[in-house]
């Protein structure tokens, strides 16, 4: 790691979360796209299909013009219609459909385990991400499984690992991270509650 901006945002992937924002939706995805991280990763599960489609088009169209990579989750068909060149999904997701990564450049899986790491990248996985390695809000009461965790993971495959869950938007985070062979982290809360504390501030 160095201390050179762009490159500390490249380990980045912001994770949406609509429900967490303090202002419109897309206007913090513009500030979080002017930070100019590694990829947004549109997860609103919730929607419908129909609303995720409308949804995922605006914010394509957003990181577009910030030349920041778009992820869609979970709705690989939306995200097949629309051209998208990735897909982010859960494993069981992969499991019912392995065809589903032939579709996409890139395919990410989340995974919890070093085996579901191992089952995912035999099932055409570009990249994994591996958590929650840090106690969060997201997931109340779940016990974190750590550093050691992530290392296990990450030496396990051979596609690159992402760390999530509890992640702060600091370069020592980032930093300790990557050290433990994480290619990078992924940041849900931080991001989505900008400028309430400005993501990656060193």
């Amino acid at each position: 790691m160095t201390d050179n901006t762009e490159d500390i945002y490249s380990r980045v992937i912001a994770v949406t979360n609509r429900h967490l924002c303090g202002r419109p939706f897309l206007e913090q995805i513009e500030l979080i796209c002017s930070r100019r991280p590694r990829a947004v990763l549109l997860r609103e599960k919730d929607l419908t299909e129909e609303e995720y489609a409308q949804l995922l088009s605006q914010v394509r169209e957003i990181c577009d013009a910030h030349h920041v990579f778009c992820i869609p989750h979970t709705f690989a068909g939306v995200a097949s219609v629309q051209k998208s060149a990735a897909i982010h999904l859960p494993l069981p997701v992969l499991r019912s459909d392995r065809d589903i990564a032939g579709q996409f450049r890139w395919t990410g899986v989340s995974v919890h385990s070093v085996p579901e790491a191992l089952e995912a990248e035999r099932f055409g996985a570009s990249y994994v991400t591996a958590g929650h390695i840090f106690a969060t809000d997201c997931k109340p009461g779940a016990a974190p499984r750590g550093i050691g965790f992530l290392r296990e993971v990450c030496a396990a495959v051979n596609i690159p690992v992402y760390a999530i869950g509890g992640m702060q938007g600091t370069l020592a985070c980032i930093e300790r991270m990557c050290a433990a062979g994480a290619a990078g982290i992924c940041v849900m809360s931080e991001c989505m509650r900008w400028p309430g504390r400005l993501p990656l501030v060193t």
